[in-house]
Formats: C-alpha cells, sequence, structure tokens
C-alpha cells in the first residue's frame, strides 16, 4: 500500500512545473506529521463535547467512493452495488448540528456556487441528518490510517481524515485567511458542504466561507476516472501540446455547470483559433510594423477588461473571465483590419500602433493568471519589439 500511495503522491508533485501551477503547501497525509497531529487534536476536541459514540452498524457501503449509503440510494458514479457491511465503529453526531448547518447554508454564511448546488444540499439537509460513521475497525482497513485517540482497535475513517487537511497543514493560515474558498468536485459536495462545517462546529474551528462545486470532465460520455481507469493523463497532453493549450482548454471549455466532454480535437482547435492564430497573429502583425513605435492608451473597449475578468472569477466563472479576454483581442484584430496600418505614415500609423500596442500589454496582464508562461513570453516579445510566432499552431503539429 504505501509503495502504490508513493508512486501517486510522487505523480501529483510531478504535475507542478509542467502545469505552471503555483503551490503553497504540498501535504501527504499519510505521512505528514503536521497532519498526523492536526487529525488527533480535532478528534479529542469533539470527544471533548460528546460528539462520538461507538456503537455497531450495518450499511450499504461503496468501496469506489469511500461512502455508505441510505436504504434506496445506490452510487451514481461506480457500476457495482453497495456491498453489505456490519462491523462496530465510532460515530459523530451529525444529527446534533442539523439546524447550525441549515442556518449556515439558508443564510449564506456558507456560499455554494452554483445555486443548483446548494439547492441540492439544502434538499439533503432538510431531510434530516443521520449521525455518521468517522471509524472504521483496523483489521479491515490492513493498519492502514490514522488510529482513533484512546482505541487503537479503530482507524479514523478516511473522508475524516481527509477533509482535516485542509486545516492540520497549515492553522494559522486556515484561521487568518481572508475567505477560505474550497473547490471540489460534485461528488463530494455533502462531505464538504455538510460534514466538514459539522466537524469544525464540533471542534471549535473557523468554517470555509464559499465552496464551487464543479462537475465532471468527460470522456466519450463517461467520467473521467482512476476507477474506471479512462484517464487521460495531463503530462501526456503536456508533453504533446504544450502547458498553454492545456491551461486554455481547462479553463475557456470546462462550463460552470454541467459535465464536459474532453476531445484532443477541442484542445487543438481552441489553441489554434484564439491563442495562435487570434492573440498571437495579432501581436506579430503590430511587431511587424511598430519595432520603434510607443504603446499608447488601448483600445476603449479593452479598458474595462479588468473589471469583467474580475467579476466571472467572483463567480467562479473562468470560461467567462477568459472570454471576455477573446473578446479584447477580436476588438483589436478588428481594429486592426479596419484602420490598416500597413497603407498608413507618420503621426497616423504611430498613433494606431501605439493603440494595439497598448492593448497588448493590457492583454499580457490580465492573461498572466490563467496562461503565466504565455504571458510573460507575450511581454517579454512586446519588450524586444521583434515579430515571432507567439503559439504555435497545433493542427500543424498534429499531422507530423
Amino acid at each position: 500500500m504505501q509503495e502504490f500511495v508513493d508512486r501517486g503522491a510522487a505523480r501529483f508533485a510531478a504535475l507542478r512545473e509542467p502545469l505552471g501551477l503555483a503551490v503553497d503547501d504540498f501535504i501527504r497525509t499519510s505521512t505528514d506529521r503536521r497532519h498526523l497531529e492536526g487529525v488527533r487534536r480535532l478528534w479529542r476536541a469533539s470527544a471533548r463535547r460528546g460528539d462520538f459514540h461507538l456503537r455497531d452498524y450495518t450499511g450499504r457501503y461503496c468501496p469506489g467512493c469511500e461512502q455508505f449509503y441510505a436504504d434506496g440510494e445506490r452510487c451514481l458514479e461506480h457500476e457495482t452495488p453497495p456491498e453489505v457491511v456490519t462491523e462496530r465503529n465510532w460515530f459523530f453526531r451529525l444529527s446534533r448540528y442539523t439546524g447550525e448547518i441549515l442556518g449556515l447554508l439558508e443564510s449564506g454564511r456558507i456560499r455554494i456556487e452554483p445555486a443548483a448546488r446548494l439547492r441540492e444540499v439544502l434538499g439533503f439537509v432538510r431531510s434530516g441528518l443521520s449521525d455518521l460513521s468517522v471509524s472504521r475497525p483496523a483489521a479491515r482497513s490492513d493498519g492502514w490510517g490514522i488510529p482513533v485517540p484512546g482505541d487503537p482497535e479503530q482507524v479514523i475513517y478516511v473522508w475524516w481524515d481527509a477533509l482535516a487537511s485542509y486545516l492540520t497543514a497549515d492553522p494559522v493560515r486556515w484561521t487568518e485567511a481572508d475567505e477560505r474558498v474550497h473547490v471540489i468536485g460534485k461528488g463530494i459536495l455533502r462531505f464538504h458542504a455538510v460534514y466538514w462545517p459539522a466537524l469544525l462546529l464540533s471542534a471549535g474551528e473557523r468554517l470555509p466561507d464559499t465552496i464551487f462545486v464543479h462537475d465532471y470532465l468527460t470522456l466519450d460520455g463517461a467520467k473521467i476516472s482512476k476507477t474506471a481507469g479512462n484517464t487521460v493523463r495531463p503530462a501526456d497532453l503536456i508533453d504533446r501540446y504544450g502547458t498553454d493549450p492545456v491551461r486554455w482548454w481547462l479553463l475557456r471549455e470546462v462550463a460552470p455547470l454541467g459535465d464536459t466532454d474532453f476531445t484532443e480535437a477541442r484542445l487543438i482547435a481552441r489553441a489554434d483559433d484564439e491563442l495562435a492564430n487570434g492573440l498571437g497573429n495579432l501581436v506579430h502583425r503590430v511587431l511587424s510594423l511598430a519595432r520603434r513605435s510607443v504603446p499608447g492608451p488601448p483600445l476603449r473597449t479593452v479598458r474595462p477588461l479588468a473589471g469583467r475578468i474580475d467579476a466571472a472569477l467572483a463567480d467562479f466563472d473562468f470560461r467567462a473571465a477568459t472570454g471576455a479576454v477573446v473578446e479584447a483581442i477580436s476588438d483589436a484584430n478588428r481594429f486592426v483590419e479596419q484602420t490598416r496600418p500597413w497603407t498608413l505614415s507618420g503621426n497616423d500609423l504611430d498613433e494606431v500602433l501605439g493603440t494595439v500596442l497598448g492593448t497588448c500589454r493590457v492583454l499580457a496582464t490580465e492573461l498572466s493568471p490563467f496562461l503565466p508562461d504565455g504571458a510573460a513570453r507575450l511581454r517579454a516579445q512586446l519588450d524586444r519589439g521583434e515579430p515571432a510566432r507567439l503559439y504555435p499552431r497545433l493542427r500543424q503539429q498534429s499531422r507530423h
């Protein structure tokens, strides 16, 4: 088991550089002492509140998602039916926090986006919360897991353990953050919007502020899942096409609500149409004419770009945020076609080229959160004033 987990952790850690990720911390919950000690501290805090009780339990358990299902419920993500399991576990008194959780959700103190996911979790809470199994017999887990304080025959349930990592990695950062935001897949909504706040209330810790719930990427209409085996490796895509096209597809294509089907053809089309032909061609054309021109005020239609992006990101709509960038690129290309700078000279030429160069500098700034490497190359190219292909055309690569 340890060897398997080590390989998985190494693969996740290795995505940092190729994906251009800014990683503040990387915690391994199976080995990091911060986590082990933090989980025990949280458990003891809930125990002091009298929020655990030990009892025998028989339930329908799905090994694929590590979750028990009530009678009549079924796992929507794994084809095998839940198995009936009988064991003696520690239970968390989740029912004790039903009213508080409902109040947090209804008042918006814990914000859930999109609204459809809020309605989903409200329906779950209003139907009544049952106490939650939070441990497993150590014998059934082959000793894997954190022993329950005071009861070495039990290990702490994997989801209780995993949720705690938000706090155990850096308790001060969690407590003092201006906003605590979770970005999660829809399959673990209950854990983050119900179980996790209840555990924090029990332990006397700060609550999350916002939970953004995304749907799934699919491949040929089926969820991409390590369990199902139909995976697409990000590292392989980056090796083939580069970091910018992969990041751009994820930002431009993935919908805020609803599953999004992945194909390499769509990745190529987005990168070629919007990066290579849109932005790359714009910069190449203007620098071919403007090596000595001074940037001027950007296009009037581009000046609200930062505000449009901020508003979209506040709603966790990455597609709208990057769409605003694409609209600005299109506006600049239309301006070039309308003004035909290659036919101008003197002050007229300088004014047009200054406007386009100023617009390109705004685009480099606003693009930097989405494509940090690509934006840096754009800024460097504008500083040098040398026309060069900023983004390769992937259709040409894919044919070779």
